[in-house]
């Protein structure tokens, strides 16, 4: 069973691997995760139940009609001309804190986090307690891979400032994604202490609650927060995870469809209600939502790795392939991608791409998945299965060849005979009925001879295996006329940050 991380070293709330039945054989599905690590969610306004204290800037109408333009864009995924009107923003008013929060996100989606970093750090300088701006920040450092570092200016942080929300809920949350459950807890319980109706600390301790097992706690807190502030999209996304640990499907679907409702472009959300549309195959729905965490996160791999299954299980498998191979160059070592490729190109006939091609390219994805740490025990049966499938293909091409050269050697043969002068001239010579007689024997000896049924060179044309219909087994006939589907009968899956 996976854990599928979003980003090296990244915790995650729910090892539950989803399943749903593709093309004879499984491929593997990022897992629905918490919201806690990986993308910006909606921008941030500068008001609401998670900031601390509203800015003041917020109540500017100029920058606020500029926010607004900036956020619409957003949400039609323009962030070229987002980061243009963000950048006017600050550039008329560098103290518009939640101006550079939003540019940072913005930077995210267009996968620029050096530049993210600077924006949330300006932000920062303007107002030091900004929940968001840390928020974000610290999700940055986790996905790159240096949760430490943000640990230990956390703390320093907390010893300057030790009534500072902000800096203590990003600590939370970087606790968390460590691993330190109990410490993360603790200091959860400490916010909380100081301010019981914070929501922000709610949701983290439930993050907490939910890595230790303790689901029905996680859920209750959840509630809490949830009658506190019945608008905030992550308290639903969590609840949709911890639903799912309770088995209790459909109320996670629900819970996941509420989180984008209330924030279309939050991709973790969307990312985990995709997963469960996947494993019901209703991959229409899945592509669109799928497609909405790409676009508002860029580098999000688990949404990625997910959209390709969709498009597969669509049997759109050019966009399959392509989305598999943003996976690996976004991250290289991730095994199921391997995998996903390989088992891609054993059932799928790809476009301008041989089947003993696509089926050597099956086998090095497979040797691929291993070396990268992949120990699905089905990989052994499916490497036997690609290799029939070349030597099957190698026995057709023979066949052709072999027809090709018979027809090539074959001497023509005329349609008509004509009579020799001298058969000509001794039937001249007979009376007319004679005459009639031998017209009638000459035309039986002047007729070719049949040779039977002319033999089809054409080959019956392969069927193609989709993700919803397992390869029927054929009789010993077929298997002469038609490749047949390499893989065994098999499940599917789901996830996301």
């Amino acid at each position: 069973m996976k854990t599928c991380p979003h980003a090296p070293g990244a915790a995650k709330c729910l090892l539950l691997l989803l399943l749903a039945s593709c093309a004879g054989s499984q491929k593997k599905d990022a897992l629905p995760s918490a919201s806690d690590a990986e993308t910006p969610e909606v921008p941030f306004s500068g008001t609401g139940s998670r900031s601390t204290q509203a800015s003041s800037a917020a109540q500017d109408p100029q920058a606020r009609a500029a926010l607004e333009r900036a956020l619409e864009l957003v949400r039609r995924a323009d962030y070229p001309a987002a980061e243009r009107e963000l950048k006017h923003l600050v550039d008329h008013d560098a103290n518009l804190d939640y101006g550079w929060t939003n540019l940072g996100v913005v930077y995210e989606r267009e996968a620029l986090p050096q530049q993210a970093e600077r924006a949330y750090r300006k932000a920062l300088e303007v107002k030091p307690d900004q929940e968001e701006a840390w928020n974000y920040l610290a999700r940055l450092y986790c996905r790159t891979g240096r949760a430490s570092q943000m640990e230990a200016e956390l703390r320093s942080r907390i010893q300057q400032s030790p009534t500072s929300v902000g800096v203590r809920t990003a600590l939370v949350f970087v606790l968390t994604h460590e691993g330190k459950y109990e410490a993360a807890g603790g200091e959860a319980k400490k916010i909380l202490k100081a301010d019981e109706r914070n929501v922000r600390a709610m949701q983290l301790l439930a993050q907490v609650y939910c890595r230790q097992g303790k689901y029905e706690l996680a859920k209750m807190v959840l509630e809490n927060a949830k009658a506190i502030d019945a608008n905030d999209a992550a308290t639903y996304n969590e609840l949709g995870l911890v639903n799912l640990a309770l088995k209790a499907r459909p109320t996670a679907l629900e819970n996941f469809k509420r989180a984008v409702e209330l924030k279309p472009d939050f991709a973790e959300a969307k990312n985990n209600l995709g997963a469960l549309l996947n494993e019901a195959q209703d991959y229409d729905y899945a592509i669109r939502e799928l497609e909405g965490a790409v676009n508002a996160a860029p580098d999000f791999i688990d949404a990625r790795l997910n959209l390709g299954n969709a498009y597969r299980g669509k049997q759109e498998f050019s966009k399959a392939l392509s989305q598999y191979k943003q996976v690996i160059k976004l991250n290289p070592d991730l095994p199921d991608t391997y995998y996903n490729l390989a088992i891609l190109h054993l059932d799928s006939e790809l476009p301008n791409m041989p089947a003993i091609d696509r089926f050597k390219s099956a086998i090095a994805y497979f040797h691929q998945y291993r070396d990268k740490g992949g120990k699905d025990e089905r990989v052994e049966q499916y490497l036997k299965d690609a290799h029939k499938g070349i030597e099957k293909e190698q026995r057709r091409a023979e066949r052709e060849r072999k027809e090709q050269l018979k027809k090539a050697e074959k001497p023509p043969v005329d349609s008509t005979s004509k009579l020799s002068e001298q058969t000509a001239e001794g039937i001249s010579a007979v009376t007319p009925a004679a005459a009639v007689s031998s017209q009638g024997d000459a035309a039986q000896t002047a007729a070719p001879k049949s040779k039977g049924k002319l033999r089809s060179s054409a080959r019956k044309k392969r069927t193609v295996v989709t993700p919803n219909t397992p390869a029927s087994n054929q009789g010993a006939a077929d298997e002469e006329a038609a490749a047949p589907n390499p893989a065994t009968s098999g499940k599917l899956a789901g996830q996301g940050k």
